[in-house]
Parts: structure tokens; C-alpha cells; sequence
């Protein structure tokens, strides 16, 4: 019997999830310059349709059809036998579960592209979509997520994503903003060009984050009740952390740095948000504002250019997260109850997520830059005049009496 409370709970989950790509294109939108808004809009926009055909045809098979311990078969490939009335799945029809899994597919992609912000081909970004999914995300999905992955069989913890989110896309980053190097004439990045817009983003994924880890127990219950409460007590923390921070280090407190502290504790509750209670999510978001804040503030003093801080808040946030749900679970499994397996099983996630995805990721975007009629990186006068006209041929906004 289907779940009819569970099956409309994950649908309005499904459309929480799906809200937060475009919060995300705000959120990033708003830190670049004004020269840069509508490609860097455009980013995530267009995975939206990109990932959402790949999830179609192949994607879903790969990263959830029985296959292997390392990769799904291709047996689900068009949505073949994803039904919209069985329930395979915690009482959720197989084809409920596919468009919840989705929603992540979606955004995980558009996560990195704040690493290589104002520089980046936007045509060729649109290959290595294609790619990522295909050959990253759909394999490290199955590891974990699909019930004979090897990561899932060692016993590794990870409720929502942050491994198979936020740690495969920081990692990404760092590979991407190695290879796409520095932006032209920036030395310590560029001032927000619109402050409001970051806050509006950073306001999105939030409402959309109770969709993200409340919906990962594929179900209306208990689980998903304390996975709210404990998603919006680790963002509260760890904004606030960011604040203080921030007024100990300028003497302001600045709208975008606490933004960006929800964000992280955001990221780095997601992996435990159904195994650790209210204050665990606590030292959760302390740890998240404390770790995200100095990594940023370590990342400008190397001058490497992850333009929107993607390594710093979600790769930093995430391998937090993960082995603070082993350190924080309740009911015997986390170290503070005296286990050290789960701690032990997130380590041995995170080290496989980060080289395969460093490697994978690295090797594609070298491909893409060889490529004829690819590479990575726009002129530099293309990169001068802006990525909205000279790829888009469009402006963010056009005053009056502008032609």
C-alpha cells in the first residue's frame, strides 16, 4: 500500500528541492559583478534542463538501478519500469523517488560553478554537465545512496548529501578553479555588486533545505520532524557564529557573511540530519561557522580563486558534516555514545569521495580544454567586457534610455 501522507509529503519535498537551484543562482548572482549576473544565473538555470533530460535517460539507471557495488546498470534507462503507482521504496512509488533524487542531481553541478565565476565557457560547461553527471555524481550516488553500493555496504552514514553533494561538488571546485586559474586584474576578490540578491538566495536555500533533508527519510514522520528542527537550528547557529566572527575580525557584521553562515551550517547538517538531536545539530552549526569562516580567510591568504568560496562552505562544511553525524548520532552509534564504527565508515566516504571526484573531475575538464572549438576559459576581452554581453548578449539591467 502506498503511503498517501508520505507520497504528498515527498512531492511538496520534491518541489522544495527543486527551489533552491534558482535560490542558488541569486546567491551567487548577487556576489559577482554586474557585468556577470546572467551568466552566472545562467549556470545553474540551465541545469535545471541539462540534468533534469540526463536524470530521463540515463542518469536515474546509473546512479540507482541494481547493477554493482560501483555503478547502476542501464535497465532503467528512459525511466523503463520507474512506475508512478509501485513502491519499492519506503511506501513511495519507484517514480516519486526518481524526481526527489532529481532535485539533487540538479543542483549538485551548479554548486561548483561559483569556483570558476566570470571566466568560465558557458558551451562548454554545457558538455561537462553532461559529463559530470554521467561519470561523477551518478557513481558516487550509487555508492553511497543505492542499498549494494560499497560505501553504503561499509556502513557509512549519509542522510541527504553530504557526501554525495556538498563534498563531490567542493572537491569538483577545487579541481575547476585550478585548471580555469585566476580571474584577470582580481586579487582579493570582487565586492558583492548585489547584497540583497545574496541575502534572497541564501533566504531560498533555506526554505528549500526542509525539503533537502526532511524529505531524505521518504517519509511523514518523526524522522523527518526532527530533520526540520535540526536543519534550521544548525543554519541559526552557525549564521550567528559567522556574525560574531565577523564583528571580532571588522567590527561590522556584514548581511553576506551571515548568508553565507547559514549556508554552511545548512551544508553541514545535511548528512546527519536524521541521526543527531537538537543539540548535536548545535555543536553541528558551531563547528560548521567556526571551520567555513577561517577556511575562507586561509583561502585568500593562498590567493587561489574559488571565486564564490564553493571548497570553503561546501567542501570544508561537508567533510564537517560527515564526521560530525558520526561524532553526534544518537542511539549508540556516534562517538559520543562510545561507537567509533560509524565514525570510521564516514572517514573511509570521505577520502573515496574526494579522490574519485578530485581525479574524475580533473581529467574531464583537461579533455574539455583540449577539445577543438572547446577549452575553458572565455578571451580576455570577453572576459573584460563581461560574460553577460559577450556570451549572452543580454545585460542584468539596462537603464533608461540604454540601447
Amino acid at each position: 500500500m502506498i503511503d498517501s501522507g508520505s507520497f504528498a509529503w515527498l512531492i511538496v519535498a520534491s518541489a522544495l528541492v527543486l527551489l533552491m537551484t534558482p535560490g542558488l543562482a541569486f546567491f551567487y548572482g548577487g556576489l559577482v559583478r554586474e557585468k556577470n549576473m546572467v551568466s552566472t544565473l545562467m549556470y545553474s538555470f540551465i541545469a535545471l534542463g541539462i540534468v533534469s533530460v540526463v536524470w530521463v535517460l540515463w542518469g536515474y539507471s546509473l546512479a540507482f538501478g541494481a547493477g554493482n557495488e560501483i555503478i547502476g546498470d542501464l535497465l532503467h534507462i528512459g525511466f523503463k519500469d520507474v512506475d508512478p503507482n509501485l513502491d519499492p521504496v519506503n511506501g513511495n512509488p519507484s517514480m516519486l523517488f526518481a524526481i526527489f533524487q532529481m532535485m539533487f542531481a540538479i543542483i549538485t553541478p551548479a554548486l561548483i560553478t561559483g569556483a570558476f565565476a566570470e571566466r568560465f565557457k558557458f558551451t562548454t560547461y554545457l558538455i561537462f554537465l553532461v559529463a559530470w553527471i554521467t561519470f561523477v555524481y551518478a557513481p558516487i550516488a550509487h555508492w553511497v545512496w543505492a542499498g549494494n553500493g560499497w560505501i553504503f555496504g561499509i556502513g557509512a552514514a549519509d542522510f541527504a548529501g553530504g557526501t554525495v553533494v556538498h563534498i563531490n561538488a567542493g572537491v569538483a571546485a577545487i579541481a575547476a578553479a585550478y585548471l580555469v586559474g585566476k580571474r584577470r586584474n582580481v586579487e582579493r576578490g570582487v565586492e558583492p555588486h548585489n547584497v540583497p540578491f545574496v541575502m534572497l538566495g541564501a533566504a531560498l536555500l533555506w526554505f528549500g533545505w526542509f525539503g533537502f533533508n526532511a524529505g531524505s527519510g521518504l517519509a511523514s514522520n518523526g524522522i523527518a520532524v526532527n530533520a526540520f528542527l535540526v536543519t534550521n537550528t544548525a543554519a541559526a547557529v552557525a549564521m550567528l557564529v559567522w556574525a560574531v566572527l565577523s564583528y571580532a575580525h571588522t567590527g561590522k557584521i556584514s548581511g553576506v557573511g551571515a548568508a553565507t553562515g547559514a549556508v554552511a551550517g545548512l551544508v553541514a547538517i545535511t548528512p546527519a540530519a536524521g541521526v543527531v538531536g537538537p543539540m548535536g545539530s548545535m555543536a553541528v552549526g558551531l563547528g560548521a561557522g567556526v571551520l567555513t569562516f577561517y577556511a575562507v580567510r586561509i583561502r585568500y591568504k593562498f590567493g587561489f580563486d574559488d571565486a564564490l568560496e564553493v571548497a570553503a562552505v561546501h567542501g570544508v562544511g561537508g567533510i564537517w558534516g560527515a564526521l560530525a553525524t558520526a561524532i553526534f548520532a544518537v542511539g549508540g552509534a556516534g562517538v559520543v555514545d562510545g561507537s567509533f564504527d560509524l565514525l570510521w565508515a564516514n572517514v573511509r566516504a570521505i577520502g573515496a569521495v574526494l579522490g574519485y571526484s578530485f581525479v574524475v573531475t580533473f581529467a574531464l575538464l583537461k579533455v574539455l580544454d583540449v577539445l577543438p572549438g572547446l577549452g575553458l576559459r572565455v578571451p580576455e576581452q570577453e572576459e573584460f567586457t563581461g560574460l553577460d554581453i559577450s556570451l549572452h548578449g543580454e545585460r542584468a539591467y539596462v537603464s533608461d534610455g540604454a540601447d
